[in-house]
């Protein structure tokens, strides 16, 4: 049954990216008015992005790749997407100067420049989100709890995907960012893993280097029940992380600090184990104090409001990652990225992801180490 779900899915994965495909050729390459031979060689350049995108997903599952050639077969997905966006853009201005009242000369020139300037935007766009990728910001966040007696900092990660180019180097530097804020602890809200943990390990060994007053603390995402959630969440306690399942701690001074509660994902409903319980999480927490919650997706808000809880720490979006794609997400998802107040009682914080998902590109929604002051 696994197994026919997986090719399924990668049927539907396949066809998707076909009709992408075929819908830039004709709706894009074959009406720009170029050289045969610039519009031949775009030709093979999408044949040669999509046999990309399926070794990149194979290279997924079997990551012995080197670094460089990893990256190289990740981007497709990424360029694939800011084309598809570039051809419906040009699909609509081609009808504003088909049907705009004009000379034939100038319409001419306006299709030209047209031609040129979609294909030079698409570019640049993809050039500017591999570069914007490279980067992971700091974001200093105040959020006043009631109740709380005292000042305590939190660093936020989220959705770091270890596996591809996601690897030992890059939460080694992850790691030195985090211990120079010198927080009280560190939270991860989920998607941390995304490959089988014999190929991570390397990775979160790393993750042994953070410092912080009372500790690490963990929760799933989704992308953890695709690789054995029970064998990670093993790994994790015997790297010193404290894996909250439908459980809490308490974080600070007796009576003067606060519950950081948290739950497994959503997704558990879907495969029908490591549900999320937000009563067996909140079930031993101080009344007298605020509570925080980590919870991966901010969607699970509905099930949070009315409860004792005061922040809801999240991930999950990615911020919309390369931004088009932002606008689905929001279908999905009531946040998207940054504070948000829910109620009178209740915030909500989003982290836009500290690594990426697919393709090594960012546009519009920064990678981000959450750096939260509680108050």
């Amino acid at each position: 049954m696994a197994r026919m779900k997986m090719s399924l899915f990668a049927i539907a994965f396949i066809g998707v990216f076909i009709l992408l495909h075929l819908y830039i050729y004709r709706r894009l390459v074959c009406k720009l008015d170029l050289h045969a031979k610039v519009k031949q060689s775009l030709t093979v350049f999408l044949i040669v992005n999509f046999v990309g995108i399926v070794l990149y997903m194979l290279a997924r599952y079997y990551p012995l790749l080197p670094n460089w050639l990893y990256f190289l077969l990740s981007l497709p997905i990424g360029i694939v997407f800011l084309l598809f966006c570039t051809a419906l853009v040009y699909d609509i201005s081609s009808l504003a100067v088909r049907f705009t009242p004009m000379q034939p000369k100038r319409r001419t020139f306006f299709k030209r420049s047209l031609d040129l300037s979609s294909l030079g935007v698409a570019f640049a766009l993809s050039s500017k989100a591999i570069y914007e990728a490279r980067f992971v910001e700091v974001e200093d966040v105040s959020i006043c709890l009631k109740n709380l007696k005292k000042t305590y900092t939190i660093a936020q990660l989220s959705d770091v995907h270890i596996g591809g180019i996601i690897d030992a180097a890059f939460i080694r530097s992850l790691t030195a960012k985090v211990n120079a804020l010198k927080v009280d602890a560190v939270v991860i809200t989920g998607d941390l893993v995304d490959i089988k943990i014999p190929h991570a390990m390397a990775a979160l060994k790393e993750l042994q280097n953070l410092k912080s007053t009372y500790g690490t603390f963990f929760i799933a995402g989704n992308h953890e029940y695709f690789h054995n959630l029970q064998e990670i969440i093993d790994t994790l306690k015997s790297l010193g992380i404290r894996v909250l399942e439908n459980e809490s701690v308490y974080i600070g001074e007796e009576k003067a600090g606060f519950n950081l509660a948290g739950v497994y994902d959503v997704f558990g409903y879907r495969t029908r184990s490591y549900m999320p319980e937000i009563r067996d999480a909140l079930a031993h927490t101080c009344q007298e104090s605020p509570t925080v919650l980590l919870a991966h997706q901010p969607r699970y808000v509905e099930e949070v409001a009315g409860n004792r809880v005061d922040l809801m720490l999240c991930g999950h979006t990615h911020g919309g990652q390369i931004y088009p794609f932002r606008a689905l997400v929001k279908l999905q998802q009531p946040y998207i990225a940054g504070l948000y107040r829910h109620d009178d009682k209740l915030q909500v914080y989003v982290n836009k992801g500290t690594g990426f998902w697919g393709p090594p590109m960012r546009l519009g929604a920064s990678a981000e180490i959450t750096h939260i002051r509680l108050s």
